[in-house]
This record gives C-alpha cells, structure tokens and sequence, in this order.
C-alpha cells in the first residue's frame, strides 16, 4: 500500500517519531492512523524501557509561577548529555512538567517515593471507613482507593493536564524514545502561599 507524504507528515506531528518510523507504522498498519500511532507508541516504551538504567548526569531546573503569584514551582529533569538539555523539545518537556505540578500538586515523583507513613495513614483512614464492609470486599474496595490515592499523587502515574489519554510516564517515554537517551525526573518543589 503506498502511503502518501501528508499522512507521513500528520501521523510524525502526533506522535515526534521519524518519518522513516511513521512510514513503516503507516505500512506495517495498512495505513491505518490510529493503529499505526498505537504501534509506535508500544515501540516508544520497549526504547524507553532499554533506557532506564543509564545515568543522567546532565538536565535542567525548570520554574513555573502561576499567573496569581500565589503557587511556583521547580522541577529537575535529568538527561544524559547537555546537547539534549539544551533542546527546546526537552525545555518545553520542563516547562510543562513544571505546570503539571502546579496544577496537580503531588507528593513523589513516583509511588515508591511516598514515606511509608503516609501509605500506613492513607491505608488505615480507608479501612476506617469501610469497616462496615465484609473483609473480602473490603480489601479490593481499599487497594482500588488506594491505586487511586497513588494515580493522584504520583507525578509519573497522573494523566498529563494537556493530554488526559497519557500519563506524565507515558510524556517521559516518549521524550526517552525521541532523544535516544534516558531521562527522569529528579525531584520537584511546590509553593504555595500560606501552606
């Protein structure tokens, strides 16, 4: 199936990867652009995955202020080499991290981050409130609140405030599988007056 430079273009805006790997989706898809972004998108994670375990020694500290002046926020995102630092994809990638934060306020950047102390009340305040319930029922309706408790309040596991379909993990693997490096986010802060 010949598949033509618009959609090659279409499906490279959507997704960042390159044209060679939009045209063999597009290909390998029958030219289907739904299944063909879906493709790449498992592609991207396989990438990513084959990157988590490299250092990142380079990076950037983005700082966002909201438009109150009553919320700010810094964000350390690492990458391998300066070169990818200083990309304006990557500074982008910051920038909306660094709102994402502001606007979502978690806790850890991931859910073993989280001080045990704060699963240990989280996990006894529900099982407070669900006492009532037989124990069976009780622990499936307490791990669901609690997989909710951590999609809330751990960046990684949050849907991304401009695209609701993907997670702030889903944004990070995309960005490792564009740059061909890994990339993490260190830690973040968020202020807020009177907190």
């Amino acid at each position: 199936m010949a598949i033509d430079a618009s959609s090659i273009k279409e499906l490279r805006n959507q997704t960042g990867a390159g044209i060679l790997d939009c045209k063999n989706a597009l290909e390998k898809s029958n030219g289907v652009f739904e299944k063909a972004a879906e493709f790449l998108r498992k592609k991207d994670l396989a990438k990513a995955a084959k990157k988590d375990s490299r250092g990142t020694p380079e990076g950037r500290i983005g700082s966002y202020i909201h438009t109150n002046g009553k919320i700010g926020v810094l964000v350390e995102i690492n990458c391998e080499t300066d070169f990818v630092a200083k990309n304006e994809i990557f500074t982008t990638l910051v920038k909306d991290l660094c709102m994402q934060v502001a606007a979502t306020d978690p806790i850890s950047v991931s859910r073993e981050d989280i001080a045990q102390e704060i699963i240990e009340d989280q996990r006894k305040g529900y099982q407070e409130e669900f006492q009532d319930k037989p124990p069976n029922i009780r622990e499936n309706i307490i791990e669901g609140k609690m997989e909710n408790f951590y999609k809330e309040k751990c960046l990684l596991g949050q849907p991304f405030i401009k695209d609701n379909d993907r997670t702030v993990k889903d944004l990070l693997d995309n960005a490792k599988a564009k740059f061909g490096e890994n990339i993490r986010i260190n830690r973040f802060v968020r202020f807020k007056i009177g907190d």
